[in-house]
């Protein structure tokens, strides 16, 4: 009986305890009226679970300015990346005296102790606001006895939106501003009254839109807690979404935020790296933010892939890129031709838009004195832009097919030094003709000496350019390296390290890993030489850098960055490493590939077919991000043609790639996959198609996408084949499919069995 009294009463002080806790964290929560925050005392509210809290932060690089505002406030963050999620007042900033307070009338005021009594307020004085609370979302809110809730934090955004938030019609978020002290931002996100999220550069300028239809209204943006940003119907229904790539995986924080560069991005916390990750953008390219360089040049990408500014222009002694133009300009003026580069203006934001052929838009300009650049593109029509301002921007790019010119003034005219007086000569002595003879000896004997010497010269020199061939990473005007089969074989140690069928893993001599393809197949010199500097100007972070090329006597190797994790089929063909696809990273794979022939078909100055497209040539960089390999060239019966297939090839190589991917089945040629799967699809068991060794779970939504538009691509008739830009949509979750008829109704009809040896043939 002693024991279990003991049991009692040590139960029942525990249960105290518990409840002591816990009422100590809804108070801890709650915030009573009367309560204030200060600068001096550095205090803070705090969400009952710890996440985030609410106080004073240094938002400047001023020491007494300060602005009051949320933040992430978890143990597991540390401090220097506790993100400020909202700010009161937008980005008023106060003294270093100043106060936050909920006062007895229910108002929450941010008092100011160098100018006026206060700076911002709730405007909730006379509404019977009882208590705030912080919220463990992060939303602050102000509620009356019966916890209805008057204000909250949610319905006033600076530049974020946290999961469970919405952005209804007519509100905005807001950029930090980019300069230093200033309390507003040139960007600014959207939700207009018909229902499509815009991004604007002031007011006018709208530079990116939201896919939504055109015939929903009355739509909110909302942000889900798996990482997904939805524009939702009044019933809360999504009618158009943008995934993370996370999306969906266990991920303690999130949140969507414009940021300063005018870029809408979604982060997620990465436990293991400490660090926030964007998981999508809004613009894929920075350079297309608009004005993303402003005053600071033009927006080019540097090696390492990130858009940075540079000026091709004029710098000022404040630091600004101005076109070099004045208005008076006495010795006249001159056109500079930038290729590859669309400019325009930005201050103010307006071109006048003329049709028009290179030549006359170069004339244009020149002859207006108004004009300070133009540009020309061709993309179906022919159009000239003209600017008006010495404030233009744009950005720079060897896939951009606009050709840009700036007017400057001509340089001043040199003096001529005829125009100054000499004195009076002398008269000239007499002739000498033994002295003419010896002189006119003399030369001629130097003519002879020196021709000898610059033909020695000559000699010499392209004999050095011969060995010059054979020395290690020499590059062309592309950039790209040029190798003899010599170096080929230094480099690959005489083809020892094969890593796929005729590719050969290399070491250049700066420790750099490549990837070298030996074509193995003929192809006239001055065809392949033309092929590898088209390829050279291709870039794309889902397609493999080509470095460089072979091309001596009969070789043909092409030179690849070296992806460190090898080729897809690999993965799908291990049983060990095939369950490092996740149902995630399979998605992301397949939306990688898309973008990649997307790319190639329309997002280069050419159509680039790539031919061969297949798991081998699907390669996975350190972080299993795909990277398409081995495009442009396509091979049949030892002959290599460039471009040689149609954008209807690809889709349908695409679609087999899709299939093998989520299936883990390749290369069966007696068994008809596709109307396997087709049939699994159609009789509502689209599970059984997913690879049976992969680990985890799977989103049925997106299995049904995948599916669905993998069929399509596998259409027996081209014509109905979709475009590699609507794959990429229908992937992301940005465009719906409709469910697509047989892939191979004008074959033979497909023979369905029931049967369990039937199924059992296509389990991995």
């Amino acid at each position: 009986m002693l024991g279990q009294g003991n049991c009692l009463l040590r139960s029942s002080f525990l249960l105290c305890m518990l409840i002591g806790l816990l009422m100590h964290s809804v108070v801890s929560a709650e915030i009573p009226l009367g309560s204030k925050l200060s600068v001096v005392d550095n205090d803070y509210w705090v969400s009952s679970n710890g996440d985030f809290a609410i106080g004073f932060f240094n938002i400047s690089d001023q020491p007494n300015q300060f602005s009051v505002g949320i933040r992430f406030n978890s143990k597991s963050i540390p401090y220097s990346q506790q993100t400020v999620v909202w700010v009161a007042g937008g980005y008023v900033t106060v003294g270093n005296e100043s106060y936050f307070e909920l006062t007895q009338e229910g108002e929450l005021v941010l008092f100011d102790s160098l100018h006026e009594p206060f700076v911002w307020t709730t405007g909730t004085g006379n509404r019977s606001v009882a208590s705030a609370s912080l919220l463990d979302n992060g939303n602050l809110v102000l509620m009356d006895k019966e916890q209805h809730i008057i204000w909250q934090s949610f319905w006033t955004p600076s530049d974020t939106l946290l999961p469970g938030q919405s952005l209804f019609a007519n509100e905005k978020l807001r950029a930090a501003s980019a300069i230093k002290n200033s309390k507003s931002s040139y960007y600014s996100l959207h939700m207009n009254a018909s229902g499509h999220l815009e991004l604007h550069w002031e007011s006018d300028v709208i530079y990116w839109t939201s896919e939504n239809p055109s015939s929903a209204s009355n739509l909110s943006a909302f942000l889900t807690t798996s990482g997904a940003l939805e524009l939702r119907d009044r019933k809360s229904k999504a009618v158009w979404s943008a995934f993370g790539q996370d999306h969906n995986d266990s991920v303690n924080y999130r949140y969507l935020r414009l940021d300063v560069d005018g870029n809408l991005r979604l982060y997620s916390w990465v436990e293991s790296l400490g660090l926030w990750r964007s998981v999508w953008q809004a613009v894929e390219n920075q350079c297309k933010v608009f004005a993303t360089c402003g005053e600071l040049g033009v927006c080019v990408f540097n090696a390492s892939g990130s858009a940075e500014c540079k000026c091709p222009f004029q710098v000022t002694a404040g630091n600004k890129c101005l076109v070099p133009f004045e208005r008076d300009c006495a010795s006249g003026t001159n056109m500079i031709a930038y290729k590859n580069t669309y400019l325009y203006a930005f201050y103010p934001p307006d071109n006048s838009v003329i049709t028009s052929n290179l030549q006359h838009c170069e004339q244009l300009c020149l002859n207006d004195p108004h004009c300070t650049a133009a540009t020309f593109s061709n993309d179906r029509t022919p159009q000239c832009s003209i600017k008006k301002t010495r404030y233009v921007t744009g950005y720079s790019d060897p896939s951009v097919s606009s050709i840009s010119f700036a007017k400057r003034c001509s340089g001043p005219i040199a003096v001529n030094p005829s125009f100054t007086k000499s004195p009076p000569s002398e008269p000239p002595p007499p002739l000498c003709v033994p002295c003419l003879m010896g002189a006119a000896t003399g030369t001629f004997f130097i003519i002879v000496i020196l021709q000898l010497g610059i033909m020695f010269i000559y000699k010499r020199k392209n004999s050095t350019r011969q060995k010059a061939t054979s020395g290690f990473t020499g590059t062309n005007s592309k950039g790209l390296i040029v190798l003899s089969f010599s170096e080929i074989k230094t480099l690959t140690g005489d083809f020892k390290n094969q890593i796929g069928p005729k590719v050969f893993k290399g070491l250049l001599p700066n420790n750099l890993p490549i990837a070298l393809k030996d074509l193995n197949a003929t192809l006239e010199e001055r065809k392949f030489r033309s092929a590898v500097m088209k390829m050279g100007c291709i870039h794309h972070k889902n397609l493999v850098k080509l470095e460089g090329y072979c091309c001596e006597f009969d070789h043909r190797f092409l030179v690849y960055e070296y992806c460190k994790k090898g080729s897809l089929d690999k993965y799908i063909d291990d049983p060990a490493l095939c369950k490092m696809l996740t149902w995630r990273k399979r998605v992301e794979i397949c939306s990688n590939v898309a973008k990649a022939i997307c790319y190639l078909h329309s997002g280069c100055r050419e159509f680039i077919s790539h031919g061969n497209l297949k798991c081998e040539n699907v390669m996975l960089d350190e972080n299993l991000v795909a990277k398409v390999s081995e495009f442009g060239f396509a091979i049949a019966d030892g002959k290599a043609t460039y471009c040689g297939f149609s954008a209807e090839k690809d889709i349908e190589d695409f679609g087999k790639v899709v299939l093998a991917l989520l299936t883990g089945c390749r290369d069966h040629e007696h068994v008809e996959l596709g109307g396997w799967a087709y049939k699994e699809w159609m009789e509502e068991r689209a599970v059984n198609v997913i690879d049976r060794r992969m680990e985890g779970g799977y989103n049925s939504e997106e299995l049904e996408r995948v599916l669905r538009i993998a069929f399509w691509c596998l259409q027996m008739d081209e014509r109905r084949r979709p475009s590699m830009g609507e794959v990429v949509r229908v992937i992301d979750g940005t465009l719906s499919v409709d469910p697509p008829p047989p892939p191979f109704a004008s074959q033979r009809p497909l023979q369905v069995d029931d049967s369990e040896e039937n199924v059992s043939e296509f389990e991995v």
